[in-house]
Order: C-alpha cells, then structure tokens, then sequence
C-alpha cells in the first residue's frame, strides 16, 4: 500500500477542483463527471503532513436529536463522508464499500469505529431518509442532515467542497461535493489520513486496523 504526505492547506486550496457531480433518481449510472483536480487513485490513502482540526457541528442525527461531531466522536476513530442518498453511484458505493470492510474487523474495532454521512442535500435527506438508507448500508453508521450553510462551512475546513443542489434541463437534482473520506485519529482526533472515490474494499480493509488504532496505514 502506498501512501502519500500532502498540506492539508493545499488540499483546502485544491476543493473547488476537486467537486463531483452527481445527478438525481433519472441519471444513468456511471455519470459522474469528475473535475480536474482529482485524488490519484494508485495512491489510496493520502496521509497529511498538518491534520485537520475536527468541525464544530451540530447537526440532526437519524433520531432528530441534536448531534455534536466532536463531542459524540471524541476519542474514537472516525470516518466522516459528505454526500446525499439520491446519489446514483459514487456516494452509496462509497459508503458500501465501507460498511464490506468494516466487517473483516474485529468485533471491537467495529464497535469503536464511528462511520458518518454527513449530507449534501438537507431538503430532501430528512432524518427519517437517511435512516432507510443507512439502515441498507450498515445500521450502526451515522447520518446527518441540518442547515446547509452550517454542513458547507464544516465540509470547507476539511478541504471539501460543496454547492447546494440545482435542477438540470430535464428536471433531475444534481448535488456537487466532493467525494473524500476523511479519517480522524482516535489518538489526536484529528483529521490525518485522506481517501479519493477510486478507494476500493480491499483499500479500506488493509488501513481500517491501522486507522483504529490511530496508526499511519
């Protein structure tokens, strides 16, 4: 496995260049169009040289309980994806391929790692929706919808970019974000190691060992 050290800085400069679009219920899979900019996929895991600092945000969780990312992730490893249920391709194959790896952990690795979904799209992701559609992933993962502002700010600080969802000629909603997982230390919990939407099952399952434990992968 090979990794690669980069700013965190350059990353944030870099998030506009780096916003994939994708379209609503009608689009043909595969239609993501990926701007310049993208994560090199030979390399998975992107490890930075200066952490990113956890977002302060509370949002609403599946339950429609107030939700607070730092302090209901204090302490354990964490991996936070931004993106919204009406995704044809990249964010539920993202969040599967996840949910595949997680499984090959050791039942208390799985029980400390927190997995969360923040979404692009609060108008239609209610609480409710995201509870269905996470349910079909993994059920212990974490949904969160809220103010879009507030999920843009947070997504900003983590070098992610995020443009609130338009309609195109024929009607479909498409929502641009982008597609890295972040994954904070347990140790620090500080954002360190970075994945592109080209990290597969087998990516996520070599590092999960090491991202629980707070290691380099």
């Amino acid at each position: 496995m090979r990794t690669t050290r980069v700013a965190a800085a350059a990353l944030l400069a870099a998030a506009a260049l780096t916003l994939t679009a994708c379209g609503g219920e009608s689009a043909k899979p595969g239609s993501v169009t990926q701007i310049a900019g993208g994560q090199d996929h030979a390399k998975a895991a992107t490890v930075l040289d200066r952490p990113f600092t956890k977002p302060e945000l509370v949002l609403t969780d599946t339950t429609g309980k107030p939700w607070n990312l730092r302090e209901q992730t204090k302490g354990k490893p964490t991996l936070i994806y931004f993106g919204y249920t009406h995704c044809p391709d990249v964010c539920p194959l993202t969040m599967s391929n996840i949910a595949v790896a997680k499984k090959a952990l050791p039942q208390a690795d799985q029980d400390d790692l927190r997995v969360v979904f923040v979404t692009t799209d609060p108008e239609r992701d209610t609480p409710e929706s995201l509870a269905a559609w996470l349910k079909a992933q993994d059920p212990s993962f974490v949904g969160l919808t809220g103010d879009f502002a507030a999920i843009q700010a947070g997504a900003r600080t983590l070098g992610i970019g995020i443009e609130a969802p338009t309609k195109d000629a024929n009607g479909n909603v498409v929502s641009m974000h982008g597609a890295q997982v972040i994954a904070f230390s347990p140790k620090t919990d500080e954002g360190y190691v970075l994945y592109g939407e080209g990290t597969t099952v087998d990516d996520y399952t070599k590092d999960l060992p090491k991202l629980v434990k707070g290691e380099t992968p």
